[in-house]
């Protein structure tokens, strides 16, 4: 039977994610439009954004934080083109975009020195191999996989090299530890809900001596470049960015970080989005026909929450016609207006991805699961005829 009562904000979509609740386009109202974003207000406004990250992240007052271009891939490539090459690196992937980041050092950036440790969707790789003498370069979380590190405690404190990590589906929803990570990134559309085309980089000391001290043998264009004369452009990480911002944007990203605090901060942007994988979770425990694509419970995300096909005859179907069902169960979910965006990522294994970051309301994540029961029930009997 079909279910009742439909999430009040269906919008699942792993990015651009669910913006956080009660927002509307009031929001923007102070929005510093048809201003310089080098004016005294503008530089104002992005310096706004770099200090309420740092308060809700409670990043060290020492590490730099900036905005830069081109969401969260123009942030892990920037750190990639100016940091790798001192030493060998070790590109650690198992999922889409850590992938991305194997192709971009070995194809295009071609160090001399690199060792690939990669695990299939819904795995990790064995953790203990990467070789901190080394630099080593990771996603946090991965967001087409539903798979996450579990902790930092596999970072060493005194490592040689720098850690290098792919924040963008962590950074607001899972505890990252700063002492063990050397350069973070995400994008604004992400956990808060902002808009695209915007990323963060965060540079700990460590990061920024290698900056100073090392001099890559490639060139890098401008929108890529931190350093000048062989010192960090200290501008960046005030206000001061390389390229044209969008200051609609800028304010979208001041409100959801204003949000923010105003729940409770950081303990409670994490509880949120662990609530809703707990709700996920007793769902999954008692279904029938989806379960986790990753198997492991310490390290399930609790942002991207991946779901495979576990019903006997549809795992029978070809891997064609497996993704041709989990197309038509997005789109019926999609049609009934219970949830948009909820397919999984085009190149993970065919099942349901739903994002349940802190934007998401535990209570949606609630009423869309009977939603899911419905729709898989009804794209089976389509599927084989009953």
């Amino acid at each position: 039977m079909k279910p009742a009562r439909r999430p009040s904000n269906p919008l699942f979509s792993s990015g651009p994610c669910a913006k956080r609740p009660g927002w509307s386009l009031d929001a923007l109202d102070g929005a510093l439009l048809g201003r310089s974003h080098r004016s005294k207000p503008g530089k104002a406004k992005l310096k706004e954004v770099i200090d309420l990250t740092r308060a809700v992240l409670a990043i060290p007052g020492d590490y730099r934080i900036g905005i830069v271009p081109a969401s969260d891939t123009g942030a892990v490539e920037m750190a990639l083109w100016n940091l790798l090459g001192e030493r060998g690196v070790d590109m650690m992937a198992w999922e889409s975009f850590g992938k991305e980041w194997v192709t971009d050092v070995t194809k295009q950036l071609r160090l001399s020195d690199i060792r690939t440790i990669q695990a299939p969707y819904g795995e990790l790789p064995d953790l203990s191999q990467a070789d901190f003498s080394r630099d080593v370069v990771f996603t946090w979380n991965g967001t087409t996989s539903g798979v996450r590190v579990p902790d930092g405690d596999w970072i060493p404190a005194d490592r040689e090299g720098l850690s290098i990590c792919d924040a963008t589906s962590a950074a607001f929803a899972m505890d990252i530890p700063w002492s063990k990570i050397d350069v973070a990134t995400w994008s604004w559309q992400k956990v808060l809900g902002g808009e695209a085309a915007h990323g963060m980089l965060v540079l700990s000391p460590r990061a920024v001596a290698r900056l100073e001290s090392f001099q890559p043998d490639r060139p890098l264009p401008k929108i890529f470049r931190l350093t000048s004369g062989g010192k960090l452009i200290e501008g960046i990480f005030v206000g001061d960015t390389i390229n044209t911002p969008s200051m609609l944007c800028v304010e979208d990203a001041i409100d959801g970080l204003r949000w923010s605090l105003s729940v409770g901060g950081l303990t409670q942007l994490i509880r949120r989005s662990e609530q809703n994988l707990r709700i996920v979770s007793e769902w999954v425990a008692a279904s029938t026909w989806a379960g986790f694509l990753g198997d492991d419970p310490a390290t399930r995300s609790c942002t991207s929450i991946c779901l495979r096909f576990t019903d006997p005859e549809v795992t029978a179907l070809t891997p064609e016609a497996q993704a041709d069902f989990a197309k038509k169960l997005a789109a019926l979910l999609e049609k009934e207006e219970a949830a948009f965006d909820a397919g999984s990522y085009r190149d993970a294994p065919p099942g349901l991805r739903l994002w349940g970051g802190a934007t998401v309301e535990n209570e949606d994540m609630e009423a869309v699961l009977p939603w899911l029961d419905w729709a898989f029930a009804t794209v089976k009997a389509e599927t084989f005829g009953r």
